[in-house]
């Protein structure tokens, strides 16, 4: 294998599922497409599990909102843990709230083929995420790199992968790919979100997969809007046509049930020999460790 397949499933929220067994079902749905089509790796986005909203209990508070999404998630996590080894086809299960000892993350869930469950804490969350009259959030304080089918791999939710700080803590990781579930309310924060991946690309020389919610879940107090697309992004050399988009799907606000689904494959052979010293210009793990930043004082 020289190339490894995945599938990107931009998740519309107005599914509005009735139960959390519907909303596994409706996984179970993707899984089945993602396999039938050759994936190996099926990537779902950030509060994925807001759709269940639509079916909250009555006068739920917006600020016991997480609470309510946590215990879903705990809910649903058994009820698609055997899927990955049913279908052959790993998946991570979008980021959910996660209740910890120390308050409550916003956290990515990869439950994969060979059995095992590979969590990543989103590290710089939005100040709504940590306002105390809504969600309330904590961030993580770890960024894992792990491996799955000879891969390595490491996961930025959102926000994260705009903070050129991880892109250097990962440059010294030598990753295959990186992978970024988000949501994003309106075009900017897609751009943003989108726009830094496509740079983390070219700064690790990796594959970088990202995938956010769209459409409006039934029962939000919060997002009334949700605007994403779905794409891999890869390094611009020219073995890759240049422009660094492998495959793409432009973005959509969902409103009439678009549901960006992409399937595509990261060339991860021929990532790793343009690593040996036959990219463009890649200088490798690159910091900036030699130089001193000179401030010159402003005229008066």
């Amino acid at each position: 294998m020289t190339e490894y397949p995945i599938a990107l499933w931009s998740f519309n929220l107005g599914r509005a599922p009735a139960s959390v067994r519907e909303f596994a079902e409706q996984i179970e749905d993707g899984m089945k497409r993602a396999s039938s089509e050759g994936a190996k790796l099926l990537v779902l986005p950030e509060y994925l599990n807001e759709c269940c909203l639509a079916f909250k209990p009555e006068g739920l508070r917006p600020d016991r909102e997480m609470d309510w999404l946590a215990s879903v998630g705990e809910e649903l996590l058994p009820l698609i843990a055997p899927l990955p080894k049913q279908y052959g086809l790993s998946v991570l299960a979008g980021s959910m709230p996660v209740k910890t000892p120390e308050g409550i993350t916003n956290t990515a869930v990869l439950l994969t083929s060979d059995g095992r469950e590979i969590r990543q804490d989103k590290l710089c969350l939005t100040p709504f995420e940590q306002n105390s009259d809504t969600w309330r959030l904590i961030p993580g304080k770890e960024l894992r790199v792990f491996e799955l089918d000879g891969l390595k791999m490491a996961i930025l939710i959102c926000l994260d992968v705009e903070m050129p700080a991880l892109s250097g803590l990962l440059a010294k990781q030598d990753l295959d790919l990186l992978i970024v579930p988000s949501m994003t309310e309106m075009h900017s924060g897609y751009h943003r979100v989108f726009g830094c991946a496509k740079a983390r690309a070219v700064e690790l020389m990796c594959a970088v997969a990202v995938c956010g919610v769209v459409g409006r879940s039934q029962g939000t107090t919060q997002n009334d809007t949700n605007v994403s697309g779905a794409a891999l992004y890869l390094p611009c050399e020219e073995e890759f046509g240049y422009s660094g988009i492998a495959a793409e799907i432009a973005p959509t606000g969902g409103t009439r049930g678009e549901e960006p689904f992409l399937i595509a494959s990261v060339p991860f052979e021929k990532l790793r020999d343009l690593k040996t010293g036959k990219a463009e210009v890649w200088p490798g793990a690159w910091t900036a460790d030699h130089v001193a930043v000179k401030v010159d004082e402003l005229a008066v």
